[in-house]
């Protein structure tokens, strides 16, 4: 079956709902209002701007782990973990996992993510693809529960899609007004613009320190010759010096000789360069506190201590447990369908791959200590 087409003359022939566009400035991060709206491309420009934050995103990723499915029965299950691992997802990707993976960096930088499932005509899904958010809208009905997708038409004005069924939709954290979700980022523009200039203020500090401008100064004689030649002596050491400087840019050595009174400064040596280590970290511990992930994980060594403390583990487990809880139904959406598709009719659960975030050698201590509490009370019965 293909979406656009209803003929199923050509069963091979597969088309998407979703286009895709692309590209983002970092200019506009200094005209942005907070909270005056969520901007799609200005988070992503967050994202290029700001590489620690980049990281943190794909940490998060990386730390949801995988998952597998399983069915009632074990031949079913067999094939349905095999067409996971197999899907095309576009892009010269193949597996779930990958969808997933643009699935989710998708929902954390946008606040939202679309998906869609493109069948062939033939009982089979040929893909799953992540779309662009800023392709589709969501309508509303009289009812929260009543609402469809719209995407572009021919027209250009937006149009229910025909396939609901096969359109995947996730908000992130949604409020209760919107029906779209709210960005890992959408906090983060004022910090962000203020931590951008800090970096474009030192970037120009080293390159005046790296090419230095000298102030060179004659000052005649008090006899009426110096007065009468100020001039002409002015312009020759002007010109000397410059001779000087473009020669040494050339790798050759040149001295610069003067007689009488001449004084050569740097401009800008005697004015004090401002520490910016902390006003950059009071700004870094705001940004990376919203992203849940400890700083240590980022390579950023802010305290004394290596190594995860057993509540910033449970936290961090807690995070990627919420995010496995949303990702979830989409899983099953693509699975039921499958099933259905084939004919199968057999229950079927998503079971993720344990999170394991603690010391394994303080778990095994703990453990220790636990059983040998428990012998004592035992014997003081």
């Amino acid at each position: 079956m293909s979406i656009f087409k209803r003929s199923r003359l050509k069963p091979s022939a597969v088309s998407t709902q979703i286009r895709s566009t692309a590209t983002h400035p970092f200019g506009m991060l200094d005209n942005y209002v907070p909270l005056g709206g969520g901007d799609i491309r200005l988070y992503r420009a967050i994202r290029e701007a700001v590489p620690v934050l980049d990281s943190a995103v794909m940490k998060i990723i990386r730390l949801t782990g995988g998952f597998s499915v399983c069915c009632d029965d074990r031949k079913n299950e067999k094939e349905l973990n095999e067409f996971l691992c197999t899907v095309n997802v576009g892009r010269s990707q193949r597996g779930i996992g990958a969808f997933l993976d643009n699935y989710l960096d998708s929902l954390l930088t946008c606040g939202r993510a679309v998906g869609e499932i493109v069948t062939d005509g033939n009982r089979e899904i040929a893909a799953v693809l992540c779309g662009n958010v800023c392709d589709v809208q969501v309508k509303e009905g009289l009812s929260p529960l009543d609402f469809v997708i719209c995407g572009r038409g021919d027209s250009g004005m937006f149009e229910p899609l025909p396939f609901q069924n096969l359109i995947m939709f996730t908000p992130f954290n949604p409020e209760a007004d919107s029906p779209y979700g709210v960005s890992l980022f959408r906090s983060m523009p004022f910090l962000t613009e203020i931590l951008l200039k800090i970096y474009n203020s030192i970037g120009i500090n080293w390159e005046r320190a790296g090419n230095i401008r000298y102030a060179v100064v004659y000052k005649p004689q008090g006899d009426i010759v110096d007065k009468a030649y100020a001039k002409e002596r002015s312009e020759q050491i002007a010109k000397e010096w410059s001779a000087a400087m473009q020669s040494g840019k050339n790798g050759s050595v040149r001295d610069f000789v003067a007689v009488g009174n001449v004084d050569i400064k740097v401009i800008g040596a005697d004015s004090q360069v401002l520490d910016s280590e902390v006003p950059v970290r009071q700004i870094l511990e705001q940004l990376i506190s919203r992203t849940g992930i400890p700083p240590f994980m980022l390579g950023l060594n802010w305290s004394s201590t290596e190594r995860m403390s057993a509540q910033q583990a449970d936290l961090m487990t807690s995070e990627l447990t919420a995010l496995r809880r949303t990702l979830t139904p989409v899983i099953e959406q693509i699975c039921g369908l499958w099933l259905r598709m084939h004919g199968k009719n057999c229950g079927f659960e998503v079971c993720w791959e344990p999170i394991n975030l603690q010391d394994a050698v303080e778990e095994a201590k703990a453990t220790l200590y636990a059983a040998q509490a428990g012998n004592i009370a035992y014997a003081d019965k």
